[in-house]
């Protein structure tokens, strides 16, 4: 008899480790912040025949990655809104989602609209939203209180103490200042560098206002808690961040509107595991799981009442910023056609070698 229950606790044990050894693995390529070790602990908890490997990336090698394996190698991406459309068009990598599997009563309207806009193709959904933020200005009240637009980065008064990032931000924000409408112009390449070259002009004459021009968020950082700088183009979660360390360091949306970008989920081609990745999906949509990711990213989710579920600190300088006016006037940022971005890159080149 003690041979046979150990002979049937051993082959437990061995079944046991099989399964173990069988459990599907959910791999993800998302952004830094995204999926913190906590809340993986927490679904694998929840989910203990799914282990979850992350591959922290941007918008350029999401893109690179799958197109170099048409859409294999990952069963969950993480693009921005703008990168599904053309991307899909022209690489085939994604496949479309059925809505049916995620939870999509828990989304902002305004967060799904935008989907339907910018990531449906042939009828079908290729992305659904899960974090958002804006581009616009961030601004030291107390030194420069009547900031309210794009072009006061080119105020004289202002001279020495501004800094800007030579992104595209820049120049479709002040296109919008100009009284353009640069987004209607991503597919009339002509006009849109008509535009863009009249945007280079504008930021050229006013070089001798910039102190430096930033390359990323600590760079900023350090450049608004010195003092140096006091009005700059930037993230809103580098505002709001800084916000918590100096309450006079505040986000503006511009009066044009904040550019808006939708970090979204999207299915690989090739995945192999997409019951996987719907239940990803769906458990970030967890008011906690929520809390925990935006303290984590410093990006607002897109579930309703989003801005609610913030921690303290991050909630308060996200209502400092944006009140429902701002909020209705965001310009998202839409589905960025081959060979905009060369026509960008160009004029960002000329703006950076011109003298002051």
């Amino acid at each position: 008899m003690k041979s046979i229950i150990k002979g049937l606790l051993t082959g437990a044990a061995i079944l046991c480790g099989t399964l173990h050894g069988q459990a599907e693995t959910l791999r993800l390529l998302t952004w830094g912040g995204y999926a913190p070790d906590a809340v993986i602990k927490l679904f694998e908890e929840k989910y203990p025949d799914i282990d979850v490997a992350v591959t922290f990336s941007n918008n350029e090698e999401i893109v690179a990655k799958l197109r170099a394996t048409g859409g294999a190698g990952f069963d969950l991406a993480q693009p921005s809104v703008s990168r599904i459309a053309a991307a899909q068009s022209e690489y085939g990598i994604y496949k479309p989602l059925d809505l049916s599997q995620v939870e999509t009563e828990r989304l902002q309207p305004d967060m799904m609209k935008a989907m339907e806009t910018n990531a449906r193709i042939d009828g079908a959904i290729y992305a659904v939203p899960h974090l958002w933020g804006t581009q616009g200005l961030i601004v030291n009240k107390a030194e420069a209180p009547n900031i309210t637009g794009w072009q006061d980065l080119c105020d004289p008064q202002y001279k020495g103490r501004v800094s800007m990032r030579l992104k595209r931000a820049v120049l479709i924000g002040m296109a919008y200042e100009m009284g353009e409408k640069p987004f209607e112009l991503f597919h009339q390449p002509e006009a849109y560098q008509k535009v863009l070259d009249q945007v280079a002009d504008k930021l050229i004459a006013c070089k001798a206002n910039v102190k430096t021009y930033w390359t990323g968020g600590d760079d900023l950082s350090n450049l608004m808690l010195s003092g140096e700088v006091i009005i700059s183009d930037a993230w809103d979660s580098t505002a709001y961040k800084l916000y918590g360390q100096n309450h006079d360091i505040v986000f503006v949306p511009p009066r044009t509107g904040a550019l808006a970008w939708i970090d979204t989920f999207a299915l690989p081609a090739k995945g192999e595991a997409d019951a996987a990745a719907y239940k990803w999906i769906n458990f970030v949509m967890q008011p906690e799981i929520v809390t925990m990711i935006s303290e984590s990213s410093g990006a607002i989710s897109a579930v309703k009442g989003s801005i609610e579920l913030m921690p303290p600190a991050a909630r308060a300088a996200v209502q400092a910023a944006f009140d429902e006016k701002a909020l209705a006037n965001l310009q998202y940022l839409p589905s960025v056609p081959a060979g905009a971005e060369e026509i960008e890159g160009m004029v960002l080149d000329r703006i950076k070698a011109a003298g002051n």
